[in-house]
């Protein structure tokens, strides 16, 4: 297909980019780099996790327990399987393909990365569930926020935008909070895992407006 130069650079394009892709990415960059040189993070990282640790409470205990396991398998899997299934029988199929795409990539992209940085978790308390698997970035950061970002993408023209936008976004927060609280990742894991996944599926969204197929 050939693209003109004025939908190669036209404003909305460029600007989705800008703000979508290039500054979310180049944040997650930054901090990259910084934990593959430095391995142990920022001088922040501990001190945070220590401060929300200080907040430990039986019933904080429960509520984290009972919502981190929302953030991949057990409630962000089942809902993108039903939406994917309702845009099937209504062959909706540029929906459905970034609904697939947006979130599989995500993953697939997490498991690499982990891989490649080898970061541990922290190991500054006993943690309630622990997990042997590395740590940069967050995969929970990345599979709620590329999740929440396939349905305010499918949203967007429809008036429930706004509340999706506000119940994804404190969704989101709520699934880093536990992954900290819990002792699961430093601050710095989930800060990546959001960046990524939000430079990630703008990307997707991107490209596929550029070729006019638009969810």
């Amino acid at each position: 297909m050939q693209l003109s130069k004025d939908q190669l650079f036209s404003s909305p394009l460029c600007s989705g980019f800008l703000l979508g892709v290039f500054l979310p990415l180049a944040g997650f960059i930054g901090l990259a780099s910084y934990v593959w040189h430095q391995g142990k993070g920022f001088v922040w990282d501990i001190p945070i996790l220590q401060w929300v640790h200080q907040t430990a409470r039986p019933l904080l205990d429960t509520i984290a327990l009972t919502i981190t396991p929302l953030g991949i398998g057990w409630g962000v899997g089942p809902v993108l399987i039903s939406i994917g299934a309702v845009l099937l029988y209504r062959r909706n199929w540029r929906s459905l393909f970034y609904l697939v795409v947006t979130p599989f990539g995500s993953f697939l992209l997490n498991r690499i990365l982990k891989l490649y940085f080898h970061r541990e978790r922290p190991h500054l308390w006993d943690v309630f569930a622990p997990d042997l698997s590395y740590a940069f970035p967050s995969g929970h950061a990345m599979a709620s926020a590329s999740f929440v970002m396939v349905l305010i993408v499918l949203a967007w023209n429809t008036r429930w935008r706004w509340l999706v936008l506000t119940g994804g976004s404190l969704f989101v927060l709520a699934i880093g909070w536990t992954r900290i609280y819990l002792g699961m990742h430093y601050p710095s894991d989930v800060v990546a895992g959001w960046l990524l996944a939000i430079a990630w599926s703008f990307a997707v969204l991107l490209v596929m407006r550029l070729f006019n197929l638009t969810p």
